[in-house]
């Protein structure tokens, strides 16, 4: 996804002339939600403008950006075999639900979910989680996999088993600092939930 987001986010520092980001550090700010990111990287600037950064992105992140996603490859395929053996998927990810819908619909994947939970602006994942479980989406057993340190961060704070994996945005070192139950190194070792009991 860091194409897309990348883009869409210097589009909108470009829009209203502030320094755009470097495309080695684009990694570091997919994650938390659009309100953060653009606070750190304007960090003197008032809510109005800060929303204004945040709509200017998803205007082109809308048209553009999300058709600018790759997909890891294994992915698929682990899907594939992971709905095989009946093992429920969800998704919960800080961008809107229907981003986060026409993405998997790009790539033919939303069929293998059974929920997608979109965030927004001021929401952050361990609110989104604590209200997936409060409402009964997310049972308590659950596993939250996820490539970043506040995707971890967050299933902890709810009691849920957690998973790091490499093969996206966070580093060994920021997955290791936050001590996930278990990483995962390639797609293919999804499947080892297709077996667990």
């Amino acid at each position: 996804s860091s194409v897309g987001i990348g883009r869409s986010i210097n589009h909108a520092l470009q829009y209203y002339g502030h320094p755009l980001i470097e495309e080695v550090d684009v990694s570091y700010f997919i994650g938390p939600p659009l309100d953060e990111t653009f606070r750190s990287l304007v960090p003197d600037s008032r809510p109005d403008h800060i929303a204004a950064l945040v709509a200017e992105y998803r205007e082109r992140y809308a048209t553009i950006g999300y058709v600018e996603n790759v997909i890891y490859p294994g992915i698929p395929e682990a899907l594939q075999a992971l709905a095989a053996a009946d093992v429920s998927l969800g998704v919960c990810t800080p961008k809107r639900a229907d981003f986060a819908n026409d993405i998997l619909d790009l790539f033919g994947l939303r069929q293998y979910f059974g929920f997608v939970n979109g965030g927004d602006t001021g929401i952050r994942k361990v609110n989104q989680l604590a209200s997936l479980i409060k409402d009964g989406v997310v049972a308590k057993s659950s596993t939250m996999i996820g490539d970043r340190a506040l995707d971890i961060v967050a299933a902890k704070s709810n009691a849920l088993a957690s998973v790091g994996v490499l093969w996206g945005h966070g580093s060994l070192e920021e997955l290791q600092a936050v001590a996930p139950d278990a990483l995962l190194r390639h797609p293919h070792e999804l499947l080892r939930f297709a077996h667990a009991g």
